[in-house]
């Protein structure tokens, strides 16, 4: 089989795009250079002090560390970017353990802070989660959901490896084509590139980012596949932690398929909470009485839209697979998600009419919800995912995982178990079954989870909470639906932020009430 399947991306809205766009792409962003250029004439900034950090990574050369200086200049890419934030490029190894080997560029964007300089903590680094997804266009879509943390942080954000301006995956049928063709053609277009584009990399370039923003320590808002990026950085470098959240938090104890399993669990349970409130709430519910009758119903649905997909406008069909990922996309949206989801099934169902789910799924990742931009590259997510997982399994357990996964939901199983696939022929070796994440001696890192997440089951935040070791792991407990809670439920957002301001940590055990309280 010379292509991988989709698995379900640890952030709302890739698979739709993945299954209803033929290849899902990238939107070019061209090489760094292309989207840089200097300050116009009469462009005045507010005098601000810079700060300077005196602990640069060990063991890379001065022409990265002490001697290399980021060029903040005018973004020209994203066309949202073009107002009000600066760019730059900051160079890295290719490859860690040969430091003096070729470099790369690492895209960076940056919105200053607006509080006055004796109130400024430093640089905030955001990753929005994936993985495959470009910070440099999701800063400027997602800022409103940070900022009033501007007072105290410039927010930083940037193309983590593989992704937008930093050495993209190509994947297509040709060097230039941003779609995904399989595995081989990951191999023939980015074959030098795939051993150092995991997560592990990734955190490397993290704390030269660190250093060269001048901050002495890390402080950093990760979301989703972010907070497995945040949990390797606080493992790698335990001294230079500072205020670390990691919200909508992925299972460090878990391996890729179990991984598949527990999600394909977690957005069944989402999906019969959301039945169970259709029955009692909404009339004329598309999806009958109950979560039972509910799953009878989608089965119907999902063989009709097998033999005979339904239009989803700009010459799209909607199939079964797309019909799985659409819900889901919109239960990540929590409680917001439910109303529309129940007229996007009465569309679907009564009239053949595909276009309001998968136009509401289209529009997930906005800023009315702590997600992602619907940017994440199809190539990126595979090379990331399978960079990192060592699992390649033979053929008997493709068959075995397969079955679980599909018996473990009557409604979403049969789309999920094609992420078996994802990296059986993967060319390279990933790193390892599950990432390490301990980080003794690191000051207390702030773990959010939301008891009715969809996407990252909520026992993932306990366990990652656990994982990176006592006194370190602190875990705050959201008892709300949908895929991340920050800034929608305001008791974490005002928690968060205190921690972020003071580094105060809640005291353990607390919850935050929300809508499943």
């Amino acid at each position: 089989m010379s292509d991988a399947h989709p698995i379900r991306s640890r952030r709302p809205g890739l698979s739709v795009g993945a299954r209803i766009i033929a290849g899902v792409v990238l939107a070019a962003i061209g090489a760094v250079g292309a989207w840089l250029q200097h300050d116009a004439p009469g462009r005045s900034a507010e005098p601000r002090t810079e700060f300077t950090a005196n602990n640069p990574p060990a063991g890379l050369p001065t022409a990265l560390t002490t001697g290399q200086h980021l060029h903040w200049s005018r973004c020209t890419s994203p066309p949202t970017a073009r107002t009000g934030y600066d760019c730059a490029a900051m160079k890295a190894p290719l490859d860690y353990r040969k430091p003096d080997g070729r470099t790369i560029d690492v895209a960076l964007i940056r919105r200053k802070a607006t509080g006055p300089n004796a109130r400024r903590i430093g640089s905030l680094v955001l990753n929005f989660g994936g993985p495959g997804v470009s910070g440099v266009s999701g800063l400027p879509e997602l800022l409103n959901q940070y900022k009033p943390l501007l007072d105290r942080y410039d927010l930083v954000s940037f193309d983590p490896r593989g992704v937008g301006a930093t050495i993209p995956v190509r994947c297509g049928k040709t060097a230039d084509d941003t779609g995904y063709d399989g595995a081989d053609a990951c191999a023939e277009h980015s074959g030098a590139l795939l051993p150092y584009i995991g997560t592990s990399h990734t955190a490397r370039d993290l704390d030269l980012m660190r250093y060269l923003l001048g901050d002495e320590r890390l402080h950093y808002f990760g979301v989703s596949y972010g907070t497995a990026l945040g949990a390797v950085y606080a493992h790698l470098y335990p001294s230079h932690v500072g205020r670390l959240v990691l919200e909508a938090s992925v299972d460090p104890t878990e391996d890729l398929d179990e991984e598949q399993v527990s999600q394909v669990k977690a957005v069944q349970a989402a999906f019969d909470r959301f039945a169970a409130h259709c029955a009692a709430h909404i009339r004329h519910c598309p999806t009958g009485d109950g979560p039972e009758e509910a799953a009878r119903r989608m089965a119907r649905l999902a063989d009709r839209l097998e033999k005979k997909p339904a239009p989803a406008g700009g010459g799209r069909n909607l199939d079964a697979d797309d019909l799985a990922y659409a819900v889901s996309d919109h239960l990540d949206l929590g409680t917001d998600g439910w109303s529309p989801l129940a007229k996007a099934l009465t569309a679907l169902i009564d009239h053949n009419d595909g276009r309001p789910l998968s136009k509401g799924a289209d529009g997930i990742g906005s800023a009315d919800r702590a997600a992602t931009p619907r940017d994440s590259s199809r190539a990126a997510q595979t090379a990331i995912t399978c960079a990192d997982s060592s699992l390649r399994p033979g053929f008997e357990r493709l068959d075995r995982d397969k079955a679980r996964i599909k018996a473990a939901s009557p409604v979403f199983g049969a789309a999920w178990s094609t992420g078996v696939y994802l990296c059986y022929d993967w060319p390279f070796d990933g790193e390892r079954a599950t990432p390490q994440v301990n980080a003794d001696g690191a000051a207390p890192v702030l773990v959010v989870g939301g008891t009715g997440d969809p996407t990252t089951p909520y026992p993932g935040a306990r366990h990652m909470a656990r994982a990176l070791g006592d006194g370190v792991g602190v875990l705050l407990t959201a008892e709300d639906e949908g895929h991340g809670t920050y800034p929608q439920n305001r008791c974490v957002t005002k928690t968060v932020d205190q921690y972020l301001r003071t580094g105060r940590t809640p005291v353990p055990g607390t919850v935050c009430r929300g809508s499943m309280s």
